[in-house]
């Protein structure tokens, strides 16, 4: 069975990939959709966030995200506390995911996170997909997206591997410049994959 990673910058596109490779009937795993869940489902981590960030950090059971952002996101020393508990919790759950569709047979999976190279989840995958956009492309739609400043945007932008070399390291480049079709080039590497 083949694995596949797809990345890419915020606001590139790479959920629109993923979400074309789910409507060709692909197993995807959504490594940012995960880790949001297992942050308010797995016990153990809840305890851990707590332990680090204080008790302010969950509201009735559930995780609130904004206090949250407002210690890590202009704090180095704080994400990377947050990413040591957050990133073991996520590939534990993308292995145990990978290994059932392996059992059953799938010819290949595939596995969407932002982060992919900064938190070393792109080992042993097959082949990297790269999606792309203009920065200013990018910045626009995650304004839109999430009803956020332009700054905010360029801080989220700050915490990830730089575009290009993020591009550097992809075994496949998709640009999502709205020129340029996304749908005939995943068709593709779905041919491609299968074969």
């Amino acid at each position: 069975m083949l694995k596949i990673g797809i990345t890419g910058s915020i606001g590139a596109g790479k959920s629109t990939v993923a979400g074309i490779f789910k409507v060709l009937g692909v197993p995807v795993f959504d490594a940012d959709a995960t880790a949001k869940n297992i942050l308010n489902s797995d016990p153990v981590l809840h305890e851990q966030i707590i332990a680090v960030f204080g008790s302010e950090t969950y509201k009735n059971g559930l995780l609130d995200r904004k206090y949250l952002a407002t210690l890590v996101f202009n704090n180095p020393d704080q994400l990377a506390k947050l990413n040591a508990l957050v990133h073991p919790a996520t590939i534990n759950a993308a292995n145990a995911w990978a290994k059932h569709w392996e059992e059953h047979g799938s010819p290949y999976i595939v596995k969407e996170a932002a982060l992919l190279f900064e938190a070393g989840t792109n080992v042993g995958l097959d082949f990297i997909i790269g999606v792309t956009a203009p920065e200013n492309l990018r910045i626009t739609r995650v304004m839109a997206r999430d009803h956020v400043t332009r700054e905010e945007v360029l801080t989220r932008m700050r915490h990830q591997l730089d575009d290009t070399k993020k591009m550097e390291r992809c075994t496949i480049v998709l640009d999502n410049n709205e020129k340029a079709l996304l749908i005939p080039q995943v068709l593709a590497l779905h041919q491609q994959f299968i074969s």
